[in-house]
C-alpha cells in the first residue's frame, strides 16, 4: 500500500526577510490573516488518517486552525542551528562570514555547533520512511519550510546541495507518494496558494 503524505508548510510569523534560524515566534497577525484566508481550502486535508505538525508555535497553531489537531513529530523540528539560533542568516553572516560560507557550502559543515544540512536531510527522512503504512493511505504535516525542503531532498534522492533551490511558501502544499525509500512528487490541481499569489 502507498502512503500519501501532504506537507502543509506553517504560516509565517515574520517577514521573509527578517526570518530566523530555529525561529521559535508564534503567528503573526498576517500569518493568522493568511491561515484564515485559506481555510476553506485546506480544511479537506483534515480527513488524513494521520496529522503531524512541527514542534515550532506556529506548525502548531497553523495546524490547530486549520483543524487537524496535530500530533506534535520531533523529528520534523527545525535544523538545530547551534550557537545562531535565533539569528538571522544576515547576522550570522556579520559576525561570522567564512563559517556561514562554509556551511553554506558543504552540507556535512556545523561551524554553528549544531546539526550539519546531511544529518537534518536524513532525519527528516527517517520519519518519512518510517510512516506506518497500515494505519492508512494518507498524512498530513504541518511543518516549517526547512522541514519541507529537507523532505523533497530526500524523497527525490537530490545532492544536498539543491536544499537551497527550493522554495516553499507560507501555506503551500506539497504531496509526497510512495513507501519507505520509494517516493514521488506529487502535482495536483490549482492550489489555494496559486489564488494567492
Amino acid at each position: 500500500m502507498a502512503l500519501r503524505v501532504t506537507f502543509v508548510a506553517a504560516a509565517r510569523s515574520s517577514p521573509l526577510l527578517a526570518e530566523r534560524f530555529d525561529d521559535d515566534q508564534p503567528l503573526d497577525q498576517a500569518g493568522w490573516d493568511e491561515v484564515l484566508g485559506v481555510a476553506g481550502d485546506l480544511l479537506p486535508l483534515a480527513a488524513a488518517e494521520l496529522r503531524y505538525c512541527s514542534p515550532t508555535p506556529r506548525s502548531r497553531a497553523t495546524g490547530d486552525a486549520l483543524g487537524y489537531a496535530p500530533l506534535v513529530q520531533l523529528a520534523l523540528r527545525d535544523c538545530d542551528m547551534g550557537r545562531w539560533r535565533g539569528l538571522t542568516l544576515g547576522e550570522a553572516m556579520a559576525r561570522e562570514p567564512e563559517a556561514v560560507d562554509a556551511w553554506l557550502a558543504d552540507p556535512q559543515a556545523t561551524p554553528h555547533g549544531g546539526e550539519s544540512l546531511l544529518a537534518f536531510i536524513s532525519r527528516v527522512g527517517g520519519w518519512l520512511d518510517t510512516r506506518p503504512v497500515e494505519d492508512g493511505g494518507r498524512i498530513v504535516a504541518v511543518a516549517e519550510p526547512s522541514v519541507i525542503r529537507a523532505a523533497l531532498v530526500y524523497a527525490l534522492k537530490a545532492p544536498p546541495s539543491s536544499y537551497w533551490n527550493i522554495d516553499v511558501r507560507p501555506l503551500s502544499t506539497t504531496a509526497l507518494t510512495g513507501r519507505c525509500g520509494r517516493w514521488n512528487l506529487r502535482f495536483d490541481g490549482a492550489s489555494a496558494q496559486r489564488s494567492r499569489t
